[in-house]
Parts: structure tokens; sequence; C-alpha cells
């Protein structure tokens, strides 16, 4: 009887070899003996197949990401943080991924965006020793992994562009095993690095760039603890432009004579759509978790990020831009909250954690937030516990979300009612727009022709005398700024 579908391929050998046949063992066990298979035991006990045909390289950066033992900082399902194909979608939405696959610079988005450190090299900037280098590097240890996107025509193999993990070097044979996420097409195999690096020379039509190959190792510290830069939006082309070519020249071009008129000059002209690009990084967990109580690890993190609020609040630079957005017309402006309130913002969250916490993300279900609450649970010490508890409905389903909310030490824990009910929340405008422009790279204020304004408002933005926590979150995102700007000139991409 005749069935659909296909069941696998048989892997072309030369120029492969397949890991389970003889010379494949052989091969790996001379590699062992010669210490270049160290990487190999912490990326096979996470190997995975990936779940869609095109999520080649969302499953080799998650398989990578767990081996380094990078905590997401958010739960994949039940108490669990893990890694998951389903949750990198920060640099380009699933659906997309899942239509046509992801491209060299957006993985490299990924990785970043995740937390890794990642280095990056197209094959037209850099060559086969180098690649070699970085290949022996990460199979002599296990604090880094390389991930290799190639086109299988040169491996003659049948597809296009691919990505997969290199899981051990044979150093004899110049052969590189390649653990291939497509487990349903073809198994683990080693292959000569001249090959495969003839196979990342291949130009991907869809950035006219050569493939290349990324390494990925774990930062020296986490990544940003309340603000991330996003490009999931289509908008965010034309925002980090903005940001890193336009608000130069606007300086330059006005005769601006005090700060106030510097941020007029910077607000008036941030583009409608702004917010889509700086996301505030929520806290979210499933009531059924466990007790309204939070647990020593969300103690921690919470208590991070309300010090690092802190300081963004007592930072010079704050109190002018409080000043300035609460003297402008109502407080509106593309940054403003005021439009779109806390509960507002909170049932938006609760129901993108809802689609996250049931896998669901960019799938056809759709949440809706039936109520939302603000509570406080007292805590140890002087500063309550603000959280935001919703109940999100899919048809007849429904699920209990809450979002922790951080505020500075000292604040009255404030309820959804009452004309104060914006004092003191997070997220806010002058948050938003102090730790972005803190993170606008040092050379934008140049422009600016009055020399005692100039050095007034270096002073106000230089990151050297930050308090610890502040200076790397405000690092963080100016990375994050740099590496969308060279996508954004095609530099990555």
């Amino acid at each position: 009887m005749a069935m659909a579908g296909l069941y696998r391929r048989l892997l072309p050998c030369p120029p492969a070899v397949d890991f389970a046949s003889t010379e494949g063992k052989q091969l790996f066990l001379e590699s062992i003996q010669n210490g270049t298979m160290e990487g190999f035991y912490r990326l096979i006990s996470y190997f995975q197949t990936q779940s869609e045909p095109a999520y080649c390289g969302l499953a080799s950066l998650s398989m990578v990401l767990n081996a380094l033992a990078i905590d997401p900082g958010r739960k994949w399902k039940g108490p669990w943080r893990w890694f998951d194909e389903s949750m990198l979608d920060c640099c380009e939405p699933l659906e997309k991924v899942k239509a046509r696959g992801i491209s060299f610079g957006k993985l490299v988005c990924l990785a970043h965006c995740a937390g890794a450190k990642v280095e990056a090299f197209h094959a037209d900037r850099s060559n086969i020793g180098e690649f070699r280098k970085y290949v022996m590097k990460c199979s002599t240890s296990d604090d880094c992994h390389v991930i290799s996107s190639y086109h299988r025509a040169a491996l003659k193999q049948t597809g296009t562009g691919h990505f997969s993990p290199i899981g051990g070097y044979h150093a004899e044979k110049d052969m590189a095993l390649i653990l291939d996420v497509a487990r349903f097409k073809y198994p683990p195999h080693w292959v000569s690095l001249k090959v495969l690096w003839e196979g990342m020379s291949y130009i991907d039509e869809t950035t006219g760039r050569p493939r290349g190959f990324m390494l990925i190792s774990r930062p020296h510290r986490d990544p940003g603890m309340l603000y991330t830069l996003s490009c999931k939006h289509e908008s965010w082309i034309s925002i980090a432009k903005f940001l890193m070519d336009d608000i130069p020249l606007l300086l330059k071009a006005e005769d601006v004579k005090d700060i106030q008129k510097v941020l007029s000059v910077i607000v008036t002209s941030l583009p409608s759509n702004f917010r889509e690009f700086i996301k505030w990084i929520a806290e979210i967990r499933r009531r059924e978790d466990g007790s309204p109580s939070l647990s020593p690890e969300e103690k921690a993190r919470l208590a991070i990020k309300e010090e690092v609020l802190k300081q963004v609040q007592e930072t010079g630079l704050f109190k002018h831009v409080a000043s300035f957005l609460s003297n402008s017309c109502c407080g509106q402006s593309p940054t403003s909250v005021n439009g779109e309130s806390l509960p507002d913002i909170a049932a938006s969250v609760c129901c993108q954690g809802a689609e996250i916490l049931g896998g669901k993300l960019s799938s056809s279900a759709v949440y809706c937030c039936q109520k939302a609450c603000m509570k406080c649970l007292n805590a140890e010490g002087n500063n309550p516990v603000r959280m935001v508890c919703a109940t999100v409905a899919n048809g007849n389903n429904e699920q209990g979300v809450d979002v922790l909310i951080p505020s500075p030490p000292g604040r009255p824990c404030c309820t959804f009612s009452g004309p104060s009910k914006y004092i003191g929340m997070h997220p806010a405008s002058s948050d938003v727009l102090t730790v972005l422009l803190l993170s606008l790279p040092s050379a934008t204020w140049d422009g600016i022709r009055d020399e005692q304004l100039l050095r007034e408002v270096n002073g106000l933005v230089s990151t050297e005398n930050l308090p610890t926590l502040l200076q790397e979150e405000v690092l963080h995102l100016r990375r994050q700024l740099h590496l969308l700007k060279r996508c954004q000139e095609n530099k990555v991409l």
C-alpha cells in the first residue's frame, strides 16, 4: 500500500561519514583521545529535532542555549524555565520563520536577545583558517559552541540553506561532526571542513550575502533586566535609523539652548510606533503554579529590577525628563502611557503570557483578558510586592496569569482606582525615555553648538558614573542598538 510523505533521506557518503557507521565511530574515538570532543557531551545532552521544516535555526539555537545553561528568565511549561523554539520570537515572528526560515543575521539577533554572547562571521569576512580555529576552540571545551549556516548542496544533500551545531572535530582528518537538527532527514555525520566551508560560502538569496558561522558562549553578565529592544515589528528599521542617524542631525540643525529644548527636539520627532521598539521585560507566571507567595528566585529577580528602576529615577537626566513630560501637552508623547493605562498594558501582557505559557504563541488562538486587579503581597522588608492578577480566556478555557510589577522601594502600594493610579508605577514614559537616552552613542550629542549645554548634556548621559546595575542595563541596550543598526545597514543580515 502506497504511503504519502517521506521517511528520511539516504545520507550521501562521501562526502559525509555517518556518525553511527564503523568509520564514524572510529573518528569519534580518535577525537575523544585527542581531546577534541569536549563540547560534544553538553550538546548531545540537549540534542533536539527541529519541530518545523523551517525551524533549523531556532532548534540549533535553543539546543546551544540549553547546553550553555543560559537561564531564559521565563517559564516554558509548568514551573520550568527552558529554551524552546516557541520562545525565540523577539527578532522575527514565528509565523514568518515557519513559512520561510530565518536569516543568519536574525538568528544572531535572537542569540543576543536570549542573553548569549555571540561572535558572527560571514564567509566573505572570514576564512577557513579562522573557522578551523573556532571549531577547535569549541571542540576542546564546553564553554562555547559553533552553529554553522551552510547550503546542503555542497554536501550533496537535498534541500537548500540549513543551520546545525558542530559537535566535535577530528584534527588529523580535518573533519567536523555536524549534529543535524533535521534528524527526521539525516543523522549526525562527519564532513571535511573544506566541504563545509564551501557550503558556508554559498550566497543566501534572501539577503544577498554568503552564509557563515557563529560562536556562541555564556555572557559575563545577565541580559537587560527591565527593557530590551525588539526588531519583531516591521518599523524597527526606521526607528533604529532615527535613533542612530536622525537625532544627531536634528540636534545639529536646531539651535538648542537648554535641556528642555533638547528633549523637545527628540520627543516631538519620535516615530508614532516607537513603543513597538523598546519593550518592557515582564515577569509572568501561571496562577496554578503555586500559592500567591513568591519563590526566592522570583524575589531575587524582582529585587534587581526594582533596584535598577530606583537607579534610573535617581539620575539627573530622569529629573529633566520627568519635568519635561509633566509640562508638555498633557504628557502626551509617543512614549506616553496615558492613552494606555497600566491595567491595559498588564492585560495585554497577561494575554501574551498566556500564549507563551500555553505554547501557542503566534497561533490562531486568541486570548482576551476578562478581568484584572492589582494586589500587594507582604514581603520581607518594607517594600510590598505589586502584582497584576488577571483571568484570561480562550474560548471556554480560562487561565489565571500574574504579572509582577517592579517599583522603587518606599513607594506606597497603589491600586487601579483613584486619580493617582499612575504614580510610581512601571512601565512609565519617564523611565523608558531616560533609559533610551542614556543608551544612545556618546557621539549623538556632539552637534550641540552651545559648549556649556554640551558639557551639561554629556554629564547627564555619561555612563561612567552610573551605578553598576544601571550601567550594565544601559550598555546592554547600547549593544543591542548597535547590532540593529548593523542589521539595518545590511552588515549582519
